[in-house]
């Protein structure tokens, strides 16, 4: 497939560290498979405002964030109606079960584990869109919730 007849895919990454956005977009420029146009939020009031303004393909939320912390977002995204379509894959640091639980609880669709290079996030980012979002909301099961590089 080549990328001139592809459909852009709007991704809103919440993430407020510099380095990690950095790294993010350099892996969103390295994937073939996908044309990405990538907007950033870099806190949940941010975040939020952005959701009203503009409904994206793909929500990357970072649940250590001034402002409004990701879990705050979580609960208010997962509570209004309009959002019920928007795939949100939580992008973290945090490895306890308890973030990850509760991840998935509140409705969230997959757990990518921030990696230390951009080819492990280039992996994960790939087997992320390799997922047809447009045609179904991705639950997995717990078991299959979390993504590593």
């Amino acid at each position: 497939m080549t990328t001139v007849n592809q459909e852009l895919t709007h991704v809103l990454l919440a993430e407020d560290d510099d380095d990690d956005y950095l790294v993010f977009s350099l892996a969103i420029d390295e994937l073939s498979s996908v044309k990405v146009v990538l907007t950033r939020a870099e806190n949940g009031d941010i975040l939020m405002r952005l959701l009203d303004e503009k409904h994206p393909d793909l929500l990357f939320l970072d649940l250590l964030m001034p402002c409004k912390d990701g879990r705050q977002c979580i609960r208010e995204i997962r509570a209004n109606k309009q959002f019920d379509t928007l795939p949100i894959i939580v992008y973290s640091s945090l490895n306890d079960l308890q973030s990850i639980e509760f991840c998935y609880r509140e409705g969230t669709n997959l757990y990518a584990r921030k990696p230390s290079s951009v080819s492990d996030l280039k992996d994960i980012l790939e087997r992320i869109f390799a997922i047809d979002w447009k045609r179904m909301m991705y639950y997995p099961p717990m078991s299959q919730f979390v993504i590593n590089g």
